[in-house]
């Protein structure tokens, strides 16, 4: 196998760097792109081959059990006919509760919002709803949905035109996107996956948007049955005011050119994805910096966070760009002010970066804050224990599972 000079290496490099710069795909996650980390991927890969890296990544992928956790699958209908897939993972009784035919319950607290969200019967089940981000999928919550699985009723959704839900059908019929529509969207996933019975929220990123977007448009649904929420790595507005680590210069280009160029390029779907497998190793270098935020990240998780975002189609990438400038939820926060709230994001984000989190928490001074060191925006597969800890913690706070006992 032959290697590949540092001269190929290097102009391959630039000249795909230039291409995503305009095309505003780097790490697929709200276009952020820098020539000087495409200088940084060449770097790294003077030594290896190419098809090294193939067969490497062909290697990761067979091996990394990433993503390989399946519930029982339904589809809730959304306003506009678009079918959303949704997986539930029911809680499985362990030998102690199953004699006496008792489970985990819900039920902490005193007052009336307790006998609000439980009444005065025998409480119904927690059920924890996990909103994914953008050019992700249901199953970026693999570690937390392997910790929690058979401890408590679970619902993992696919957004619109993302993972196996359908492509949005109002944006098929040149609808733009936005946040409040995906607030819509997962009202219809609660209404077909857990209709009844106190909820958790959980989002990361854009789907920490989509639980503001509910709230802003079913305030009663949160007053009712939302017995406490987290919002990860997430924002409730000015995210065009993010530099995404790039000089002040960079980050005015991007936003002068993207919108256009990306809404050029949803029209040339084709020819765009084959450039993105042409550039797979600059895009998998992007990925990384724009995801994690640390340097020692599991090769295997890195490489299913790749997968995670290559499978999200360019015109989709551009379809939901736009929805991110506008977004706008903070006037929505205060319909969390009387729940539990935890708010988590990491501390080398560049992408929602954690002041945006502060400020969330600003809004709701009584709510847990916590920033990860050396955590990026994947923080809950970069520092998986971190996330899960504290949303266990959470769960036990509302009594939806069970303290560990010593």
């Amino acid at each position: 196998m032959s290697e590949t000079s540092a001269g190929d290496v290097a102009a391959t490099a630039a000249v795909a760097a230039a291409g995503w710069r305009r095309a505003g795909l780097a790490g697929a996650a709200i276009g952020v792109v820098a020539a000087g980390a495409a200088a940084g991927v060449a770097v790294e890969r003077l030594t290896v081959g190419r098809g090294m890296r193939k067969k490497a990544r062909l290697a990761l992928d067979a091996s990394g059990p990433y993503g390989s956790l399946r519930g029982q699958p339904g589809r809730a209908v959304a306003d506009d006919g678009t079918e959303l897939y949704y997986e539930v993972d029911e809680v499985e009784p362990d030998s102690s509760t199953a004699e006496s035919g008792e489970r985990p319950q819900a039920g902490s607290g005193s007052g009336s919002r307790r006998r609000r969200l439980f009444g005065q019967k025998p409480p119904m089940p927690v059920t924890v709803v996990f909103s994914h981000g953008y050019c992700l999928g249901q199953d970026s919550w693999h570690f937390q949905r392997a910790a929690l699985r058979g401890l408590v009723r679970t619902v993992h959704w696919d957004q619109r035109s993302h993972g196996r839900s359908e492509r949005g059908r109002a944006q098929a019929e040149g609808v733009p996107i936005g946040i409040d529509q995906l607030g819509r969207d997962l009202k219809a996933v609660i209404d077909a996956a857990a209709p009844e019975g106190p909820l958790v929220l959980v989002g990361h990123s854009m789907g920490g948007m989509t639980m503001m977007a509910l709230a802003d448009r079913y305030p009663e649904l949160i007053r009712d049955r939302v017995a406490a929420v987290a919002f990860v790595g997430t924002s409730s507005g000015k995210l065009g005011e993010v530099n995404f680590g790039l000089p002040v210069a960079g980050v005015n280009a991007v936003r002068r050119v993207l919108p256009g160029v990306l809404k050029a390029l949803g029209s040339q779907a084709e020819l765009v994805e084959r450039g993105r497998r042409a550039t797979a190793d600059l895009f998998a270098g992007l990925i990384k910096r724009y995801s994690f935020g640390s340097r020692d990240v599991d090769p295997a998780v890195a490489r299913f966070a790749e997968r995670l975002i290559e499978s999200t189609p360019i015109d989709v990438v551009a379809e939901f760009y736009p929805a991110f400038t506008e977004h706008d939820k903070s006037g929505a926060l205060p319909a969390f002010r009387d729940i539990p709230v935890l708010i988590l994001a990491g501390d080398k984000d560049l992408v929602t970066p954690s002041s945006h989190s502060e400020a969330i928490a600003d809004e709701l001074p009584d709510a847990e804050l916590v920033i990860v060191p050396d955590a990026g925006h994947l923080v809950m597969l970069e520092h998986p224990e971190t996330v899960t800890d504290r949303l266990a913690d959470l769960l036990v706070r509302i009594g939806a599972v069970p303290a560990e006992t010593p």
